[in-house]
């Protein structure tokens, strides 16, 4: 019997556990002093949601299970911790209309994105339709970023391009105030 698997451009959500819980459960019995020492970064915690929700959208994985995974990363100690937890359900939370905004900015099916590409696009349009706090330039550049350490040979290109386009639809007023 053939098993019917669901396409990779989605991400299993456990309802009854959100990213706090179990990051806190996880805390409350880790040691903490390494946390301390290390210097807590946006560009790292960015970096573990990206292979958290990669590995969400390939292995279909419970968030739960993708977040002790996470916590156990190595980065995660660098990463600022808050912010991770908080882009990580922001993206879980809002994927379908993340997804919705972007298709207006692609130029193939959702389907046809490699999986990093769209785990990337997923996150900085995260940040560009909720988190208003974080200029629009600093998403896209982070985004390029992602795509050139995890993204294929010229995937950084295709990112920036789509972000551009992103930005000026969701941010209109502010890209409209910095090209002018």
């Amino acid at each position: 019997m053939i098993e019917h698997k669901p396409p990779l451009t989605s991400l299993a959500v456990e309802p009854d556990a959100s990213v706090e819980q179990v990051a806190n459960k996880r805390n409350a019995s880790k040691n903490n002093s390494a946390k301390k020492s290390g210097s807590r970064n946006r560009r790292k915690s960015r970096e573990l949601v990206l292979k958290a929700v990669y590995r969400g959208m390939l292995n279909q994985s419970e968030l739960s299970q993708i977040l002790r995974d996470m916590v156990d990363d190595p980065d995660y100690n660098k990463a600022d911790e808050p912010y991770f937890k908080q882009l990580l359900e922001g993206v879980t939370t809002h994927l379908d209309a993340i997804d919705a905004k972007m298709v207006n900015f692609i130029d193939r099916p959702i389907a046809e994105l490699s999986p990093i590409e769209h785990a990337i696009l997923r996150i900085a349009g995260c940040e560009l339709m909720f988190d208003l706090s974080i200029p629009y330039r600093v998403v896209i550049n982070e985004g390029v970023e992602l795509a050139k350490v995890f993204g294929g040979t010229d995937g950084h290109k295709y990112i920036n391009g789509v972000l551009d386009k992103f930005a000026a639809d969701v941010r209109e007023t502010e890209v409209t105030r910095a090209r002018s």
